[in-house]
């Protein structure tokens, strides 16, 4: 079953939380453990749209207490991502906030305070078991083909017992006391969801040996003191949230509403992983794909959206915002389709392709594509780098390129440096030719250098030297671009331009 969400929305209303601010705040708390991928970039838009289209507030967290899984540079990598895809926070460790710190590791004296509530009120306690003891434990269930789990031990100390341990500097963490009987919540996605948690796990830790919560822990404190409204997250957390609903309850606040998010996959099947490169969003930007392309992407895959114009048609930041339906999410997972992102990109190219104040964006871009491809030959000055080829390379290959890495592939290579290839016996007998050739282009005006007058006057000198047309135009495709097959050799000559002909005619013939 699933639920209008102004309906729910309006219930939350009566609560004593929503009496004094009946605001949407929802946030995209990940993990700097590796690359944003684009099942995580789907938590963020959702998050992001959601807020947009409620006028509410969308704030980045940055849940960095695994501090042995953390990355350095991941931070930087997922706020520069999110802001190239133009999911741009209200509230964020950069920008602050009301409610700062955003990252959790600067946040540990909040949670040092919170944890002690649950302590003093018996919701949480101290627990002294060793690994080694709870390594005997994992090997004992999986012994008797049992599901491994804390057995609670500690639970039970006396105060007088847990006291003698700390005084003695006995090394600790802090445990949540699960409760049997079922939990239930309205998930906004899966409708009525109903567990026991008890059943299936020990007693879970909130505070860790070194001081540092866990996220069961910290994404409860920090979920209600930055007052978030809604929490929309991968399915994966969905079988937690009756944990977290019940420290809730400990804490004795109001939790969020859930939606958790089914799964995204790869073509295949198999999961979304950090580890893969492919489905990054800076492997998209590299390849040259466009933020708006990469949205509708995954708009696509999993519903919320109408869609009405398939993969021909792409829905700008702003027609998303307006037609993000919680309700039309599809609890289903669903599978990426690679191709239907080269479509969408190849119309957001064609589209920003057609207002020239574009034009510098294209030309920084391919610049810098073509320098970090052809590194090697920017020394020898020989790379075709002028603003006014590179937008006229762009206008040509826009219906024969997908993304922007397809301008250096070894096909299109020729469009900004000079082969270098050898020629072989047959076509060095053209040569006396093609110097004929070279002297009649020269003295062309550069207002006839177009495809329709190149391709008439290359077929008047093939009869006026009785020469084989089809035989010299593979020359000349040679001499232009070292490649063998390509596009015809009147669109290469205009779109390199008559100098950049002339130069690469001659190294051969001078």
């Amino acid at each position: 079953m699933k639920y209008n969400i102004l309906r729910l929305v309006n219930v939350q209303f009566v609560q004593k939380r929503f009496f004094k601010k009946a605001q949407v705040r929802v946030r995209f708390a990940p993990s700097p453990t590796g690359l944003l991928h684009i099942g995580s970039l789907r938590t963020a838009l959702y998050n992001y749209l959601f807020a947009r289209a409620n006028n509410g507030t969308f704030i980045l967290r940055i849940e960095d207490t695994d501090q042995s899984r953390c990355i350095p540079e991941a931070i930087e990598k997922i706020q520069n991502d999110l802001l190239w895809s133009g999911i741009i926070p209200d509230e964020d460790p950069i920008r602050g906030g009301p409610v700062g710190p955003y990252m959790q590791s600067k946040r540990l004296e909040i949670y040092k305070e919170q944890v002690l509530k649950l302590i003093n009120n018996q919701s949480a306690y101290y627990c002294f078991c060793t690994e080694k003891r709870l390594q005997l434990l994992r090997k004992e269930a999986l012994k008797c083909g049992q599901v491994s789990k804390y057995d609670n031990r500690c639970r039970y100390l006396s105060n007088d017992e847990v006291k003698m341990k700390l005084d003695n500097g006995d090394a600790f963490c802090i445990r949540f006391k699960l409760f049997s009987g079922i939990e239930c919540f309205d998930d906004l996605i899966y409708g009525r969801i109903e567990y026991d948690v008890a059943q299936r796990e020990g007693d879970p830790i909130i505070i860790k040996a070194d001081g540092y919560p866990t996220y069961h822990f910290a994404n409860v404190v920090d979920d209600h003191l930055m007052q978030i409204s809604h929490v929309f997250r991968g399915i994966e957390w969905q079988i937690s949230t009756p944990k977290h609903i019940m420290m809730y309850k400990a804490f004795n606040w109001i939790p969020p509403i859930y939606g958790h998010l089914p799964l995204i996959l790869n073509s295949d099947g198999s999961k979304l992983s950090k580890r893969q490169n492919d489905t990054s969003i800076e492997s998209f930007r590299k390849e040259g794909m466009f933020p708006l392309a990469v949205l509708n992407y995954v708009t696509h895959a999993g519903g919320g959206f109408n869609n009405k114009g398939g993969a021909h048609y792409m829905d700008s930041y702003e027609e998303l915002i307006k037609q993000f339906d919680v309700s039309k999410i599809k609890a289903s997972s669903s599978k990426l389709s690679p191709p239907r992102l080269l479509e969408f990109n190849k119309l957001e190219m064609s589209k920003l392709l057609k207002n020239e104040k574009n034009n510098k964006l294209f030309i920084e871009r391919v610049k810098k594509l073509v320098t970090d491809e052809f590194s090697n030959r920017q020394t020898d000055g020989s790379l075709q780098l002028d603003e006014h080829h590179i937008i006229s390379v762009m206008k040509w290959a826009q219906n024969r390129i997908s993304k922007l890495s397809d301008l250096v592939a070894p096909n299109l290579a020729f469009l900004w440096v000079i082969p270098t290839e050898s020629l072989n016996t047959v076509q060095l007998e053209y040569l006396d030719t093609l110097k004929k050739l070279s002297e009649k282009l020269d003295e062309t005006d550069l207002e006839k250098f177009n495809k329709a007058w190149i391709n008439s006057y290359l077929k008047e000198f093939c009869n006026e030297h009785k020469i084989s047309y089809s035989t010299l135009m593979a020359v000349l495709r040679f001499i232009l671009s070292g490649l063998k097959e390509g596009p015809p050799v009147a669109e290469m000559v205009e779109i390199l331009g008559k100098e950049s002909t002339l130069l690469r005619i001659r190294r051969y013939t001078s």
